[in-house]
């Protein structure tokens, strides 16, 4: 198979990790959350409503530049005026334009938990999203071996956040539950050909148990794409491109917000 973005990308972010000359061991008993809980805002019992997270994205590897002049941290408060139970925020400099910078802005500006979407690789990248204020760090499953996984949801629970592991199929979906996953994405989009299937994404859901708090993500562009999620029986949508390119974030955001949830199958 050719060379995909996702190759690219984690080359890169492995490059940098093995030039990183901080002891992530000297750092973890410095570090600590203590901002709001992350999976505790995604829990059905709060509202009658599918959760939304709503991502902070200026770049896509695949689309390009969606929003060239973003404000993050006045982003960040459409969202939460808007309805939105977490933010994220894409820290990734080289292919997405964000920063850290970003989110520690996003964490001082509203008082929703705050996801960091980074290709996370290494210790001192899960201590650097707890550092600088996230309540939640992205762990993709295709881009780490088991030993990882492990490594990773531990590390991120000892600085008291949480692990949103995404996967894209069922064996992934095992080797997360395995590795201790209490938090799973479900990503519609193939990171390596980019197609999207929801139908896919519900199926996956059967090998998930029903106390595992699911995100639905990628793909979602339309209330019909997030009510076809509530069917299925996720407990919240990730979205980013749909709210940074609509031309008005706030009324898109509430539509989403106020598709009912439903029981899982």
């Amino acid at each position: 198979m050719a060379p995909t973005y996702l190759d690219a990308i984690l080359q890169s972010h492995r490059r940098r990790a093995a030039m990183d000359q901080r002891d992530w061991r000297a750092r973890v008993d410095v570090i600590r959350y203590d901002g709001p809980s992350f999976a505790l805002v995604l829990r059905k019992g709060s509202s009658p409503f599918i959760k939304v997270i709503a991502e902070v994205k200026r770049r896509s590897p695949s689309k390009g530049l969606l929003a060239a002049d973003l404000d993050v941290a006045a982003l960040a408060k459409v969202y939460r005026d808007a309805g939105a139970s977490a933010v994220s925020v894409l820290t990734d400099v080289e292919y997405f334009d964000g920063s850290l910078d970003d989110l520690q802005r996003v964490h001082k500006t509203i008082e929703l938990p705050v996801l960091r979407k980074d290709f996370t690789v290494s210790e001192n990248d899960v201590l650097d999203a707890a550092d600088a204020g996230a309540g939640a760090v992205l762990l993709i499953v295709a881009a780490l071996s088991d030993e990882e996984l492990v490594s990773f949801i531990e590390l991120a629970q000892s600085c008291g956040i949480d692990a949103l592991v995404e996967v894209h199929d069922a064996d992934e979906a095992r080797r997360a539950l395995d590795a201790g996953a209490r938090i799973i994405g479900v990503n519609q989009r193939d990171l390596r050909t980019f197609e999207v299937s929801p139908e896919h994404a519900a199926s996956v859901m059967d090998a998930l148990p029903r106390d595992c708090l699911t995100v639905c993500e990628s793909g979602l562009s339309t209330v019909e794409d997030v009510e076809r999620a509530a069917q299925a029986g996720f407990d919240a949508v990730l979205v980013g491109e749909a709210f940074v390119t609509a031309p008005d974030p706030s009324a898109t955001v509430k539509a989403f917000a106020l598709v009912p949830s439903a029981l899982r199958a």
